[in-house]
């Protein structure tokens, strides 16, 4: 199973950079850069840990111990990266409001399809290896399902970002210059 989940967080950093220039100011908000560089920590956080479980299922060995605990490795990253993107609150700019609507649908979303993977895995992950083939084949279709997400996610921070204050907050965020690296 080949989990491809970096270019896909790329994604959501490269879409988000589209735009103009100009912001808006209040101090409990934190700037564009700021906001940009926890999404793209958090993104990479995940990621990162997202790999890691797939790399435990490669090699063709595949049990139901190895699919439970890759499932849990990945539920566990999930919903720390789910409560990660609602804290970061709403970036300071005039779409600010937009970009964390569009961050949060995306936390729901990502918890409720890790939710769906757990279902499928714990359905499918019997001790023949069809039932291990089948589970797998369960995880690569929810982490897709979640790459979907992430990338409608970046759809609607582009469409946020009319002034382009969070494209330059991913350009100088420095989270996002080692996600783009």
């Amino acid at each position: 199973m080949k989990l491809a989940l970096a270019p896909l967080a790329l994604a959501l950093v490269l879409v988000a950079g589209c735009g103009g220039g100009g912001s808006s100011s209040s101090s409990s908000e934190p700037s564009p850069k700021d906001w940009a560089d926890g999404l793209c920590s958090s993104i990479t956080t995940w990621s990162d840990s997202v790999k890691t479980a797939g790399e435990s299922l490669k090699g063709g060995s595949l049990s139901k111990d190895s699919l439970k605990n890759a499932t849990d490795d990945i539920k566990t990253a999930t919903n720390q990266f789910a409560d990660d993107l609602k804290g970061l609150g709403k970036p300071n700019t005039d779409g600010g409001q937009q970009a964390k609507e569009a961050i949060d649908e995306l936390s729901n979303q990502v918890k409720h399809d890790v939710d769906e993977l757990e279902s499928t895995v714990s359905k499918a992950s019997g001790s023949g290896a069809s039932e291990a083939a089948a589970a797998a084949s369960g995880i690569a279709t929810s982490l897709s399902t979640m790459s979907t997400h992430i990338a409608a996610a970046a759809s609607k921070l582009q469409q946020a970002d009319a002034k382009g204050d969070l494209e330059q907050g991913f350009r100088d965020a420095p989270a996002c210059k080692k996600l783009s690296s």
